[in-house]
C-alpha cells in the first residue's frame, strides 16, 4: 500500500523575489548611535486540492503559521531573530527558530555576521518565485540557516563575495519527531534505528557573486556566480567523519521587470555508513526522509512583475522548474515544477500555486522520493496561501 508522507502541505514564508511586506512597529531611529528595534511578524492560512490517487485533499482553510521577528538597526550594528509556530493537527505542534544573528558594518557594502542564519550557497538564500519553494529546499540547500560567521565585501569590480563557515546546524526545537522539528533540511539522528545517524559539522563555504557590468543598461542586467561547500559528516553509529562537497553556478537575468533565474550544481555525501552508503537521512518540518547522497541538481524560476496594477497592487506570475538527477544506479530522479501567481497589496500578499511533482516527499511521496525514489507518478496539488504580515 502507498503510504503518503506527509500529513499536510506547507511552504515556506516566501522565495525568490516576491517577498511579503513587513511593516512592524519600531522603536527609536536607525541613524542614532543607540539605534531602532522593530517588531514585526505574519500570520498565514491556506487551502489545498490534492491530487495524489487518493483522498488526501484538504479542501479546507486553515491555520497555517505564525511568525513573530525582532530586528535591530544602528549605523553599524544590525541583527535579526525570527520564530515560527506552525499548525499540522494543534496550534503550535511544531515550532523552530528560524534566524538569531548580529552582524558589524565594516563600511557600506562589507559586513561580519555572527549566529544563525542563511549559508552563503547559490543565488541568494532564496532561489526561486514560488512559496512552496523548489525541490532543492526540501534537500536543504536553499533556504538554509546554519550556525556560523560569515564575511561579506564587494569590490569595486561589482564583485560579492561571501566566505563563511559554520560550526553546526541550525539545531532540533519543538515538535513529535526525535530530530527533525527544524526549519532547514539538515542530516539528522534518525529515529529508525536502520536509518542513518548523522551531524553535520565545520561547514566552510565560499560565494562569489559578478555583475557583467559590459552588459548592464538601464533595462537590462546580467551576473554570474558560484559557490562551494565542504563540510565534515559525523557519523554517531560508526564513530567516524564522512564529508559533504558541493558546488552551484548561477546566472540572474534581468530585463526590465522580467526575472530570469538558473541554478545548478552538484552534491556528494560520503556518510561512512555500511547499512546505507547510498542515502542519508534528513530532517525537516518535523518529519525525515531519506535523500541520494550523489547527484546533480538545478532550478529555472521565471517571474515577470506587474507594477501598481490598481493602486498599490502587483501581480507576479511566476514558473519554477527544480530537480535532483542521482547519480546512483537505479534511483529514480526526482522532480518538482511550479506555475503560480503571486497578488501583493500593501500588507496582504496572496498565491495561488498548482505544484506538479514525483519522487518527491512533500508532495504525495514517501521516505524513500528523494533517495530510491516512490512509484515514479506525477503527483499534483493546488496551493494557496495568503499571507498577512504586520
Amino acid at each position: 500500500m502507498r503510504k503518503t508522507f506527509f500529513k499536510i502541505g506547507f511552504g515556506l514564508l516566501s522565495c525568490g523575489m516576491i517577498l511579503p511586506t513587513f511593516a512592524g512597529v519600531t522603536f527609536g531611529d536607525p541613524q542614532s548611535e543607540l539605534g531602532a528595534w522593530t517588531i514585526s511578524g505574519a500570520v498565514r492560512a491556506n487551502y489545498q486540492d490534492k491530487h495524489y490517487g487518493e483522498s488526501v485533499s484538504d479542501q479546507k482553510i486553515k491555520f497555517d503559521a505564525a511568525i513573530l521577528r525582532l530586528g535591530y538597526e544602528s549605523p553599524d550594528w544590525f541583527g535579526q531573530a525570527e520564530y515560527r509556530c506552525y499548525q499540522y493537527d494543534t496550534f503550535c505542534d511544531f515550532s523552530t527558530l528560524v534566524s538569531g544573528y548580529v552582524g558589524y558594518r565594516l563600511n557600506p557594502t562589507d559586513n561580519i555576521t555572527v549566529g544563525l542564519q542563511a549559508i552563503p550557497f547559490g543565488p541568494g538564500r532564496y532561489w526561486d518565485s514560488s512559496f512552496y519553494a523548489g525541490i532543492n529546499n526540501t534537500m536543504g540547500l536553499q533556504d538554509a540557516l546554519d550556525l556560523g560567521l560569515n564575511y561579506h565585501f564587494e569590490m569595486p569590480t561589482a564583485t560579492k563575495v561571501d566566505l563563511a563557515y559554520f560550526a553546526t546546524d541550525g539545531g532540533n526545537y519543538h515538535g513529535t519527531s526525535k530530530d527533525a522539528a527544524r526549519y532547514t533540511a539538515n542530516v539528522v539522528s534518525s529515529s529508525d534505528p536502520l536509518k542513518t545517524d548523522l551531524n553535520e559539522k565545520n561547514m566552510w563555504m565560499a560565494r562569489v557573486d559578478q555583475e557583467l557590468k559590459f552588459l548592464t543598461t538601464d533595462d537590462f542586467k546580467v551576473s554570474l556566480g558560484g559557490s562551494y561547500w565542504y563540510s565534515e559528516i559525523e557519523n554517531e553509529k560508526a564513530s567516524a567523519d564522512g564529508t559533504r562537497n558541493a558546488w552551484a553556478l548561477f546566472n540572474r537575468i534581468n530585463y526590465k521587470n522580467l526575472n530570469v533565474v538558473l541554478t545548478a550544481g552538484k552534491q556528494s555525501i560520503h556518510n561512512k555508513d555500511a547499512l546505507s552508503p547510498h542515502s542519508s537521512t534528513f530532517g525537516s518540518f518535523d518529519g525525515e526522509y531519506d535523500i541520494a547522497n550523489k547527484g546533480y541538481f538545478y532550478t529555472l524560476d521565471t517571474n515577470y512583475v506587474f507594477k501598481n496594477v490598481r493602486d498599490s497592487l502587483n501581480v507576479t506570475p511566476y514558473m519554477v522548474f527544480s530537480g535532483f538527477n542521482k547519480k546512483e544506479q537505479g534511483f529514480d530522479d526526482s522532480q518538482r515544477n511550479i506555475f503560480g501567481v503571486a497578488f501583493d497589496y500593501k500588507n496582504v500578499t496572496l498565491y495561488t500555486e498548482y505544484l506538479m511533482s514525483k519522487n518527491d516527499p512533500f508532495v504525495g511521496g514517501t521516505t524513500t522520493s528523494l533517495a530510491a525514489g516512490d512509484d515514479g507518478k506525477w503527483n499534483k496539488f493546488l496551493n494557496v496561501m495568503l499571507v498577512y504580515s504586520f
